[in-house]
Order: C-alpha cells, then sequence, then structure tokens
C-alpha cells in the first residue's frame, strides 16, 4: 500500500466519515477551547489531515488565515460544501499534504495535527517538515491515537487484518513516549501534554510543542 491508496481509501470512505458523530462531545470541546487560547488574532494557521473540516469551521473565524489540507479530494470537497453553507472568513480548503511545495517555509504560526501524526507514513520526515513551515517560535499543536499505548491485539493482529483486506489505512503503531521524543527530535520543545477524554481510558495526547 502506499500515500495514494490511502488517499483512496478516504475518498470511499469520506461521506460515511462525515455521517458519523463525535463519540465524546465534552473532550472534543474541551479541544476546541484549548486550541483557542493558544491561538491569536494575527495567527496563520495550517492544519493538516483536515478531513472534512468540523475543526476547521470551528477555530479559522478567530485568526488571521486559516489553511486546512488534507490528501483525500472526497474529503476536501465535502468540508468545502460545509464552508459554502456556512462561510467562515479567511479560511481556505485544499487538497495538499505536509511535503506539498505549494507551502512555503515559516509561512506559519501555527500547525495543527489533530488525528492526523497516526496516518502518516514517515513521521519523522513529517515532523520536520512541520517544523520547517512555522515561523520562528511558532506552535505545533497534535491530538493523535497513540496505538502503540493500546492492546497489543489491536495492534499486531486487528490493524493488520483490516489493512490486508482495505477495511483500514497504514496506522503508525507508536506510543505517547515514542511521539514526544519524535516531536523533541525534529526541533521542537513539548511544553504540555494532555488528556482531554471526559469518558474511560483515552490514547489520544493532546501536545503542545514550541520550534526551538
Amino acid at each position: 500500500m502506499s500515500i495514494t491508496s490511502d488517499a483512496r481509501f478516504w475518498d470511499r470512505t469520506s461521506r460515511k466519515y462525515a455521517k458519523s458523530a463525535v463519540t465524546d462531545q465534552d473532550g472534543y470541546a474541551r479541544t476546541l477551547s484549548r486550541t483557542r487560547s493558544l491561538l491569536g488574532t494575527a495567527d496563520r494557521v495550517l492544519e493538516l489531515g483536515c478531513g472534512t473540516g468540523t475543526t476547521a469551521l470551528r477555530l479559522a473565524g478567530e485568526v488571521k488565515s486559516y489553511l486546512a489540507t488534507d490528501f483525500s479530494e472526497g474529503m476536501i470537497a465535502i468540508a468545502e460544501e460545509r464552508h459554502r453553507a456556512n462561510p467562515v472568513p479567511r479560511l481556505e480548503f485544499r487538497i495538499a499534504t505536509a511535503e506539498s511545495t505549494e507551502l512555503e517555509i515559516g509561512q506559519f504560526d501555527a500547525v495543527l495535527g489533530f488525528n492526523y501524526l497516526h496516518l502518516v507514513r514517515d513521521l519523522p520526515g513529517t515532523l520536520r517538515r512541520i517544523h520547517a513551515l512555522l515561523a520562528a517560535d511558532g506552535l505545533f499543536i497534535s491530538k493523535t491515537p497513540c496505538l502503540g499505548d493500546m492492546n497489543p491485539l489491536i495492534r499486531l493482529v486487528l490493524l493488520p487484518a483490516m489493512r490486508a483486506t482495505g477495511l483500514a489505512p497504514h496506522a503508525g503503531a507508536f506510543s505517547t513516549a515514542e511521539l514526544a521524543r519524535l516531536i523533541s527530535a525534529a526541533g521542537f520543545e513539548i511544553v504540555a501534554t494532555e488528556i482531554h477524554s471526559t469518558r474511560g481510558n483515552d490514547n489520544r495526547p493532546y501536545i503542545v510543542a514550541h520550534k526551538r
């Protein structure tokens, strides 16, 4: 499988994904509130892996500019439909990845990646690219499943079987500690690691990191 096949998977499932409800609404609201507190009205924001635009539509109105990207054409199509129905100034959706050449070095004050890092194929390379895209003292905010902290049967048996049958895309199986090391190695200083879940165990740490 490749990044192209991953994009096709999300294209196929985009409409079903758009209809799925957030399982922990209070936890999601906490993530939105915390993120708003970190962003300023003069910030230029990039969101990677924006999916159908749910988060972008909620955050973009409070910053200078907000570019929301995803490599799935199907996801971006739905996001743009939602944007036309509820326009938000200074928000743009675009089919792109962190590595896209049209994204300029040092262009953004904040980069967001929600439910994103576990889906990239070259995590160290993507983190270095995010570091390069940020302006001096820029902020990287991430919240992503750390499959390495989950039940080994999920990581070692269920996910490989689902990928082999086309029921799941690529997913990296790192732990919270491993993710923190990779973020630090890419040139960031982690200033906060939080759990926003309001129900049960949650292996999706909310990480705030400054560009060194």
